[in-house]
């Protein structure tokens, strides 16, 4: 058979994209854009039959991306997210889009229990102060976890993974998500995002969560726990409850620009803790979805179903030709 060509777009040297994609053999030829930019991207696809999409989401499969690739029949996202991806415009040319579901769950879960208790602890206040030479036991007043409310947003993988280990620190945990769950626990947004102590986001980014939670409709001196993406936070709303004292904290690993620009107004906020979107990077996550992109890959290319699929195509990925010579 011939090999499948695919196109790697993570941000990695064309031997190493070669050395990652081993396993699959001769099965497929592997190439990388010539630049990281879009015009390179674009050159690049007219080829491609599989896509091995960017971590960074500095190159997309956006709708001119796929106009440009009229063999694609596959892309395969190696991250839960998919921003930056136009599902619609893939669906339309029938392209299967996948992501990694629940690689990340674990960690992104233990990077939300481990936020919130830093903030409720004064982890990073103490340290500062005894590093200044201070010693302040008692006006640091830390909150305990054990016993608060918590309201976690989006009840997908993270989202259940969360639940589980707040609940297992003894809190009492609700959650609102937008397809019904059989599990205990679930409320309406308001009640979620209004009754809770600590408020745990954790919902995909789309054009129905843009903006969905407003931190100052929080519980007053509740915290804020961000792990999804920046702008399904109303950012405007987030920087109102901090200047006027609405929010006790905030931990946000997820930023509307990434990196956090110098000079940002979050930065300004002692009580929030800032993390550069590495709540899901560690080294399980990594084996995880290195598995779960190499089975799938390798599925597309023996004709068996692929998993993950998000924009409603058929798991099964058929071939293109478009002449003759390529078959």
């Amino acid at each position: 058979m011939t090999p499948w060509n695919l196109l790697a777009l993570p941000p990695l040297p064309e031997e190493a994209a070669r050395r990652l994609l081993a396993p699959l053999g001769d099965k497929v030829t592997v190439r990388v854009p010539a630049r990281r930019d879009r015009e390179a991207l674009l050159a690049a696809l007219p080829d491609a039959e599989i896509v091995l999409g960017d971590w960074t989401g500095a190159l997309v499969m956006d709708a001119e991306a796929v106009r440009a690739a009229p063999r694609l029949a596959f892309v395969q996202q190696p991250s839960v997210g998919v921003d930056g991806h136009d599902l619609g415009a893939l669906a339309a040319a029938g392209v299967p889009l996948a992501n990694t579901p629940g690689v990340s769950a674990v960690a992104v879960a233990e990077w939300c229990l481990a936020a919130a208790l830093a903030l409720l602890r004064k982890l990073a206040e103490g340290d500062a102060a005894v590093r200044a030479g201070e010693w302040p036991q008692q006006r640091l007043r830390p909150r305990e976890l054990h016993g608060s409310r918590v309201g976690v947003v989006g009840y997908g993988p993270i989202g259940a993974a969360c639940a589980g280990m707040f609940r297992a620190m003894g809190c009492e945990v609700s959650y609102w998500t937008r397809t019904p769950r059989e599990d205990p626990g679930f409320a309406g947004l308001e009640t979620v995002v209004g009754d809770s102590d600590v408020v745990v986001v954790a919902i995909a980014l789309s054009d129905e969560t843009r903006g969905l939670v407003d931190p100052r409709r929080m519980k007053p001196g509740s915290l804020l726990v961000n792990a999804a993406r920046g702008p399904v936070v109303d950012r405007d709303g987030l920087l109102a409850a901090l200047r006027e004292g609405h929010l006790s904290g905030a931990a946000l690993d997820v930023f509307d620009v990434e990196p956090l620009p110098t000079g940002d107004p979050l930065m300004e906020f002692p009580q929030v803790l800032l993390s550069p979107h590495v709540a899901g990077v560690t080294s399980g996550v990594t084996g995880r979805l290195l598995g779960a992109v190499l089975a799938n890959l390798a599925a597309a290319v023996e004709g068996r179903p692929i998993d993950g699929v998000v924009n409603g195509v058929s798991p099964q990925v058929s071939r293109k030709f478009t002449d003759t010579a390529a078959i």
